[in-house]
């Protein structure tokens, strides 16, 4: 019974499933490339979720609420990004395992019975996210996924039910490696990017800087509390491939002058989308600073001759 619930739930939650990112969704593919009609400069609020945060954070301030109720939402035609769907159905999975748990517990004095019970919704739950996983190119809301699974580990323990402990382990570790590919995908974007395609006669904030920063700011947002080595260590292989390629760009404009004010546009512009997600920019945003201040430097000197 609890398994045709679940299988019932997670089929009307992939109804309202909004699709954000494909594997060409990377921050150094060139536009042209993904579409034969698009304009050079991105039409960026098509493609913004991609690398933007915006309003997507709120699933983890609203960690507890309720979980959708999919028909009252499909009613209304709205779509949610996969980590939505995912906390709600994962708060469905809580509740109902304390509940279950509880009961278990209270009438058999056996916990296994509970392990008996829930051995479908779990293979059901597995079933679907082994089909999602795969497919997932969105970088933000596998990051999201992450910090949701921790929210919910630490909801557990406040409840001492320790029914879920090693699910949501399970869905932990699963999420990490397919966050690192995908993440891995953005790097090698930037690393093997095609210079002459990306560049524009024009030395305004380039659209793969904007992609960088708001990415950065993305997940250095997600993860103010967490403070997390693994991923500091990969931030910072990602600026070092988006400073090679700001470089290589910059070396394209023939005049001297134009390539410092090319890098002191993207550096201003880089500083400000990283400053919106808070004062933890840390050592990344530091770095953009020393190197507007340099160029500014550069910039007042070449004006005196």
């Amino acid at each position: 019974v609890l398994s045709a619930h679940f299988r019932a739930y997670i089929q009307a939650l992939e109804k309202l499933q909004l699709d954000i990112a494909t594997s060409n969704d990377l921050i150094g593919v060139e536009t042209r490339s993904t579409s034969l009609f698009s304009r050079g400069r991105e039409p960026l609020k098509n493609r913004s979720a991609v690398f933007a945060l915006g309003e997507r954070l709120n699933v983890l301030k609203e960690i507890d609420q309720p979980a959708l109720i999919p028909h009252i939402a499909e009613a209304s035609s709205l779509k949610y990004p996969y980590e939505v769907l995912f906390r709600s159905l994962h708060k469905l999975l809580m509740d109902t395992a304390t509940s279950e748990y509880l009961f278990c517990d209270e009438f058999f004095g056996e916990e296994s019975i509970f392990y008996e019970i829930f051995a479908g919704p779990f293979a059901v739950i597995d079933e679907h996210f082994n089909s999602i996983l795969p497919n997932c190119y969105d970088a933000i809301g596998l990051m999201l996924m992450i910090r949701i699974v921790h929210q919910h580990q630490l909801i557990m323990s406040r409840r001492r039910i320790p029914c879920l402990d090693s699910y949501l382990d399970k869905v932990n570790i699963s999420l990490w490696p397919r966050f690192k590919m995908v993440f891995d995908m953005h790097l090698s974007s930037l690393r093997n990017a095609n210079v002459k395609l990306l560049w524009e006669d024009d030395s305004h904030p380039h659209y793969v800087m904007r992609r960088y920063a708001e990415f950065t700011a993305s997940l250095i947002h997600i993860n103010v509390e967490y403070g997390d080595g693994q991923l500091e260590l990969n931030m910072e292989r990602l600026r070092m491939a988006v400073d090679e390629l700001l470089m290589k760009l910059a070396k394209m404009f023939s005049k001297p002058k134009l390539q410092i004010v090319f890098l002191i546009n993207n550096c201003d512009m880089t500083i400000a989308v990283l400053k919106e997600a808070g004062p933890e920019g840390g050592k990344i945003q530091q770095h953009f600073e020393e190197m507007l201040k340099s160029n500014t430097g550069l910039f007042v000197v070449s004006d005196q001759f």
